[in-house]
């Protein structure tokens, strides 16, 4: 299986989010699956394509050519995608897929899930959207998407495959789930 992975690109200051994408990474290694994100060697992003590394796992980077140029590309991993532009990124991102985790994260992480909501609400993908809310990092989103319920604004059927967590049980439980569709 192919699990993208959108976090952020800096360490942030919680030693929560060191220890718990490190569990992430190796969780990914050790089940066999294949670790998909933006391809960087810096901050939470290095340290997961690291810990997947070290598990025995597959990584696949998908890097725009401007962080290239600016040498951020993970170098040790099994393959990078260099990619002209974000835009690029997030829909290579999004093909490569077959699960997808918003770790906490930026403005970055933030719209690249937001555009993973969007499709699965409308069923134009059929991959769970699992938002990882570790220490309650992600509240304001679910209260966010409790208040679009509210207005009639969205549905609990589009809601339906977004799943909020807070541990690596509950992501397995729902990986787990998935059945993956060979593609042409």
């Amino acid at each position: 299986m192919n699990i993208t992975v959108y976090l952020g690109s800096s360490k942030g200051n919680s030693d929560n989010f060191i220890s718990a994408i490190k569990e992430l990474g190796a969780f990914i290694g050790q089940r066999g699956d294949t670790l998909v994100y933006g391809g960087s060697k810096i901050g939470l992003m290095g340290i997961l394509a690291d810990s997947v590394l070290a598990s025995g796992g597959t990584v696949i980077g998908v890097e725009p050519q401007m962080f290239v140029d600016r040498e951020l590309q993970h170098n040790d991993i099994t393959k990078l995608i260099v990619t002209e532009n974000m835009s690029e990124r997030k829909a290579k991102m999004i093909e490569l897929g077959d699960a997808f985790i918003a770790f906490p994260g930026g403005i970055g992480t933030l719209e690249e899930i937001s555009e993973i909501m969007a499709l699965v609400s409308l069923k134009l993908i059929d991959s769970p959207c699992i938002i990882y809310n570790l220490d309650g990092y992600y509240n304001c989103l679910k209260e966010l998407l409790n208040t679009m319920l509210s207005y009639d604004l969205s549905s609990k059927i589009k809601q339906k495959d977004i799943r909020f967590v807070s541990g690596i049980s509950e992501i397995e439980e729902i990986l787990n789930g998935i059945e993956i569709q060979d593609t042409p």
